[in-house]
């Protein structure tokens, strides 16, 4: 097995794993990220009816900067349109990666507008 690979079998295990543990509510729906290397997408999702409440993506505006600035903004963004939609408690899905840099600069900006996980 190629090293790139074992990396993706590790990384859907990963995933598996940490979606096996969290499951959103109505009262608390699931936050899911979905970083890549250009872009930074985020939904609230309501597991119980399968329905996405709230998104915010980089995908299509203008926003110049590095991933991790991309982060912050929609992670701002996701925040904002959330209390618009009067959800402020949330279980975080971070899709099976490693809370460091860029899900860390998307999770602090979240919370400061609010969201609470």
């Amino acid at each position: 097995m190629s090293n790139l690979a074992h990396k993706n079998l590790n990384k859907s295990l990963r995933k598996a794993r940490v979606r096996s543990k969290v499951h959103g509510t109505a009262d608390r729906p699931r936050l899911s990220v979905v970083i890549s290397n250009k872009q930074v997408s985020a939904q609230i999702i309501d597991d119980e009816k399968a329905v996405t409440l709230v998104s915010a993506t980089t995908v299509g505006s203008k926003n110049q900067g590095t991933i991790t600035e991309k982060c912050a903004t929609v992670g701002a963004d996701i925040a904002k349109k959330a209390k618009k939609a009067k959800i402020s408690k949330i279980v975080f899905d971070r899709n099976g990666r490693q809370y460091a840099s860029r899900l860390s600069a998307f999770a602090e900006a979240a919370r400061k507008e609010g969201l609470e996980f």
